[in-house]
């Protein structure tokens, strides 16, 4: 203990003396705490909207007014003809053509139907489908308000009337910033951790220091807790003033107990470091574990569960997201702060990453090598 004692008050000095680590830790998660929500919006808005109305009808205006005050879109050109508005969509002026034909109106009232035409531009995959689905939807519900205005006597109407209603738990208002800023804190806490600790030891190659305590009795496992120590509980800072931003800015207040999430972020944060203490050993330099440490969060943040859900993933993606602790942490941060969930809730995602834990600090160990 005395050792290990030594060897964090060397950690703790080397850690404040180089003010662009304290910058590190307790600037970019605010600033990104502050950014990144309002960034990351599942929501689309000011979809630019371009009609072709051949009609020229009371309903086709009906309809284009009925669009155009839902909030989603904007319409940025109101054509003659089908080739004018592909010309907007070529221009980039217009995210969506919608083609009313002639005789919309006498169509629908006299053969209780009408077609339209949709042509999103798919450039922007998402923006095309979930703007052609908004579309859909508000045309679904202007095609309900007309047939109610048609039919006198409900009681007596030959069409079959499905009303659902609908209840969303956990997130009654279905608030994005609920799911994604803890989401976000996850990953924060994870590029300063790994990050950090993989660039620790690798800057002691560089600097000549590493040779230094090479030379003296020190164990291996004595060295690896002196460098894993300090940035476990800097991670859990980290986390203290995530947590603090939520509170504040986003009125966000876990729906489960913080000790619940601060005893699994103790591990996460084990297996995170241990993970970047393991790059440190096998990197030469600190490009070389900038490099690789950059290239393993990609992975962690694309296949994360953060931005798309790993239920839609192929197969084999599914695969390796059960090797991802970032997807174990997202989900237990969502499912403490949402659902409120328990440790007894969360002890399968706790078991797997406390083995993480053992793995990649093991290796850690085993991989150091002292040299003189």
């Amino acid at each position: 203990m005395r050792t290990i004692r030594f060897l964090l008050q060397k950690e703790f000095r080397q850690i404040f003396r180089d003010t662009a680590i304290i910058r590190i830790i307790l600037i970019m998660p605010v600033i990104q705490l502050l950014v990144l929500p309002w960034a990351a919006d599942y929501e689309i808005k000011n979809i630019k909207l371009a009609v072709v109305d051949n009609d020229h009808s009371e309903y086709s205006r009906q309809l284009i007014n009925k669009i155009t005050s839902s909030g989603y879109f904007t319409l940025s050109n109101y054509a003659d003809s089908y080739n004018a508005s592909l010309k907007q969509i070529e221009l980039d002026k217009a995210d969506l053509v919608l083609q009313i034909p002639v005789h919309f109106e006498k169509d629908l009232i006299k053969e209780s139907e009408a077609k339209l035409f949709m042509a999103p531009n798919a450039i922007n995959g998402v923006k095309a489908s979930l703007g052609g689905a908004y579309l859909g939807s508000i045309i679904r519900d202007y095609n309900n308000m007309v047939r109610a205005e048609w039919i006198q006597f409900p009681r007596f109407s030959p069409q079959t009337q499905i009303e659902i209603t609908s209840s969303n738990w956990y997130n009654p208002l279905m608030n994005y910033k609920y799911f994604m800023v803890p989401g976000i804190l996850v990953l924060l806490l994870t590029m300063v951790g790994m990050n950090l600790a993989a660039l620790n030891i690798v800057k002691e190659k560089e600097i000549g220091t590493i040779e230094q305590i090479n030379v003296t009795p020190i164990k291996k496992y004595h060295f690896i807790l002196g460098k894993l120590i300090p940035f476990w509980l800097l991670g859990l800072l980290v986390l203290t003033i995530g947590l603090t931003i939520s509170r504040l800015f986003y009125g966000i207040i876990p729906a489960g107990s913080f000790f619940t999430i601060y005893v699994f972020a103790a591990v996460y944060l084990l297996a995170v470091l241990g993970l970047g203490l393991l790059l440190s050993t096998y990197s030469a330099n600190q490009q070389q574990a900038m490099l690789l440490s950059f290239f393993i969060m990609m992975i962690f943040i694309l296949l994360g569960g953060l931005y798309t859900s790993i239920d839609s993933m192929p197969a084999w993606a599914i695969w390796i997201t059960r090797f991802n602790p970032v997807a174990y942490f997202i989900e237990v941060m969502r499912m403490v702060v949402l659902k409120g969930s328990s440790l007894a809730d969360i002890k399968h995602q706790l078991l797997v990453v406390f083995g993480f834990a053992v793995f990649f600090n093991g290796w850690a160990v085993l991989s150091y090598r002292k040299r003189s």
